[in-house]
């Protein structure tokens, strides 16, 4: 009779976590948003009604630079705020679905103090015998950390930061190729990590990884959609996507927008004389220089044919000429193959600048601006940098 009850309540528990895996399964393939895929896979591993852990941080593994970064973070800072999350949590009896609605109506989980560490970590992956990620990453198997064990990486910043006695790193898998780690512990509740704790974080992350593969290749898929051919800028109907939507945030917290319209000189006669491969080449070298000269914030895009812009966010006229400017002279003084076929013996550019909201209310209105900015500049002997006027 024992033995018969033990088993009941084996199979109990055993239903109970695939139902719990099943609900996490389903959440997961309602987006194909990397960062909504992240939160779905961290609330499954935190949520009293998924797996439990008191805390939970997702790390990305980036091939391109053999580096393990920071993704995501959710969990309490101390014992006073989980006390008080979980207090909510129980008395709104919040479930799975619930705690991820809460994550699409609020920003709350990205700005918090503990995410904004777990953003700021970046490690490398071949340190494997000082870093327990790069051992998690490079041997692709379940890492379990006890007090003792993390002696052996006590210079880890990871560690440091978490400042945990136990710990279970989870790497997560797509087509047998590691994308990212799970790390996760009980440092508030001091529960120990069972064998069962592993058995279950092992199998979400099995479809965690699978869930952020697929997001990554959506996002690759849309990213080529969105850009040229030729330079890999953004593309003209993308411009457009950016410009409303970056209008639209500078009307919500009432900051500036400028746009930079740019056009090369005498392209035709280059075109004419050398042939379009030989133009070609100057398009991509010129989106190579602007994308490399303009600051991180700004949006460079090719507009069409030898057109260029730039949206420049949270940034007024004064500063909007200065930069473009700049661009002007680093362009002119870039050695452009054949460039002397110009009438200058140099590539030149006009350039066109507007504002919002003095030179315009709507993106078409800003562009409107920039581009008779632009033919002011032609019109006046080229080369040179013109403003939107201010009434």
């Amino acid at each position: 009779m024992d033995e018969l009850g033990r088993l009941r309540t084996e199979l109990e528990r055993t239903k109970s976590e695939l139902d719990v895996l099943y609900e996490i399964s389903n959440a997961m393939r309602t987006t194909l948003k990397l960062d909504e895929i992240l939160y779905i896979i961290l609330t499954g591993v935190t949520a009293h009604t998924g797996l439990g852990f008191n805390r939970a941080i997702l790390f990305l593994v980036n091939e391109k630079d053999k580096i393990i970064e920071g993704r995501m973070g959710i969990g309490p800072e101390n014992g006073e705020e989980a006390n008080i999350a979980w207090t909510r949590i129980e008395e709104e009896k919040m479930g799975l679905d619930e705690l991820i609605d809460a994550f699409k109506n609020s920003s709350s989980v990205l700005e918090s103090g503990f995410n904004r560490q777990v953003r700021s970590l970046k490690v490398s992956m071949q340190d494997k015998d000082e870093n327990p990620l790069s051992m998690a990453v490079l041997e692709g198997m379940p890492l379990h950390l006890t007090h003792q064990a993390m002696q052996k990486y006590k210079d880890s910043p990871v560690l440091k930061m978490l400042d945990s006695k136990e710990l279970l790193l989870i790497p997560l898998k797509a087509k047998d190729r590691v994308n990212g780690i799970i790390v996760a512990d009980n440092f508030i509740t001091k529960e120990p990590i069972t064998k069962d704790d592993i058995h279950m974080l092992t199998m979400l992350a099995n479809q965690a990884g699978l869930a952020i593969e697929n997001s990554r290749l959506f996002e690759l898929t849309a990213e080529r959609a969105h850009t040229d051919y030729l330079t890999n800028l953004w593309n003209h109907g993308h411009f457009q996507f950016i410009l409303q939507t970056e209008m639209e945030k500078s009307k919500a917290i009432k900051t500036k927008l400028s746009l930079i319209a740019i056009d090369i000189d005498n392209f035709k006669i280059y075109n004419d004389t050398l042939g379009h491969q030989a133009g070609d080449k100057i398009l991509k070298d010129l989106a190579q220089l602007l994308r490399n000269q303009s600051r991180k914030m700004d949006h460079v895009c090719r507009y069409g044919g030898e057109e260029f812009t730039i949206i420049l966010p949270q940034t007024d006229q004064k500063e909007a000429y200065m930069i473009a400017e700049r661009l002007r002279m680093d362009i002119q003084k870039f050695p452009f193959l054949n460039e002397e076929i110009f009438p200058n013996k140099k590539l030149t550019v006009s350039l066109g600048v507007a504002s919002f909201p003095e030179n315009g209310q709507t993106p078409a209105d800003l562009i409107t601006s920039s581009d008779k900015s632009l033919y002011k500049a032609k019109n006046q002997g080229k080369n040179m940098t013109c403003c939107a006027p201010v009434y």
